[in-house]
């Protein structure tokens, strides 16, 4: 899963938010150094990909672009269920989408000093251009995966994804929403757990 699907698979507490939207860049024990919320939502974090990553009904829809994308499918699906997110996020949430965005980044501003380094000099990026909130459209998508493609020096050729995603979107969709209605009760116990 992308930013948005980590976000909100943390739930209400701010710690553990920041620390699975974080997540990415704690390797290894270093995630022990942060306050216990914030470890929460590292180790939330290593479970959902862990969980996503081994998915059957992730696994067909990441088969769809193996070919084209070799190991690359692999985000670009993450990236892809974050535009079903986005799109459907009446179905999961009853606070606007650009509400929550602005929360969001609310919270990043206020605990910018727990931030990683790499976090830091993202942020004005990710909110100047709406990351989140572009996730909504298929041009935001677009915008998103040529970004990526530009990351891996043109070798992913992510920013052409967006041909498989019109072309099997409503295969996407309905993977999508079948997988995250099981990643949100999985995410639910895990938490519990932690």
């Amino acid at each position: 899963m992308n930013y948005l699907a980590h976000i909100y698979l943390s739930g209400t507490d701010d710690g553990t938010t920041i620390g699975n939207f974080i997540a990415d860049g704690i390797k290894g024990k270093r995630y022990e150094k942060f306050p216990e919320a914030v470890q929460r939502g590292i180790l939330l974090h290593r479970f959902i990909d862990s969980y996503t990553d081994s998915h059957p009904t992730v696994r067909k829809s990441t088969a769809r672009l193996h070919e084209n994308y070799g190991h690359y499918s692999g985000v670009i699906v993450d990236i892809l269920y974050d535009h079903f997110l986005a799109k459907n996020w009446n179905h999961y949430s009853r606070e606007p989408l650009s509400d929550y965005i602005e929360d969001f980044y609310g919270l990043l501003r206020k605990n910018f000093e727990t931030l990683p380094v790499r976090i830091q000099k993202m942020m004005p990026y990710m909110m100047a251009d709406n990351w989140l909130l572009s996730y909504a459209t298929i041009s935001g998508i677009g915008k998103i995966l040529v970004q990526m493609n530009i990351r891996t020096k043109g070798k992913s050729n992510m920013n052409l994804a967006v041909a498989e995603l019109e072309e099997y979107y409503s295969e996407f969709e309905e993977e999508f929403t079948s997988f995250f209605a099981e990643l949100i009760v999985a995410s639910k116990n895990k938490l519990m757990e932690l």
